[in-house]
């Protein structure tokens, strides 16, 4: 079964973790993406923008329409998320544990319920070659 493993933060929590910590912090993570990914229960751990990079896209008239996100006003926002793979939900939980951050901060888990990998479509309906170019309008 396929998990979704997340972290929130916000800017405020980033900046209080002192910058000399910030070294030995990415390295326990890399250990622990290392780790999975050679247990082959990791398939995938993304680190996100901040939220001020984020964007929400709407189509209008049969094109992309942008503006500024997030869409929802909270305090944190999804960091980083990681996608599992384990033989039950005991292991994904065990797996979430084991995160760096585990002991300070949650770490939300979801089931993946449905799954429809990109590559299982037929060249032809892929969406990307066909959306059509042009110009985006951008909301303050």
């Amino acid at each position: 079964m396929k998990y979704v493993a997340m972290i929130y933060g916000n800017q405020a929590k980033w900046d209080s973790f002192p910058a000399e910590a910030w070294p030995e912090a990415i390295a326990k993570q890399e250990a622990f993406n290392t780790r999975y990914r050679e247990s082959g229960e990791l398939i995938g751990a993304y680190g996100l923008a901040d939220a001020a990079a984020a964007q929400l896209v709407r189509r209008a008239e049969g094109v992309p329409v942008v503006t500024d996100g997030p869409y929802l006003e909270t305090k944190e926002y999804l960091a980083s998320f990681y996608l599992l793979d384990c033989e039950s939900l005991e292991r994904a939980q065990r797996i979430a544990a084991d995160m760096p951050f585990a002991d300070v901060e949650p770490v939300e888990l979801w089931p993946i319920l449905h799954e429809s990998p990109v590559s299982e479509l037929p060249v032809a309906e892929l969406p990307v070659a066909e959306l059509p170019v042009a110009e985006l309008s951008v909301s303050e």
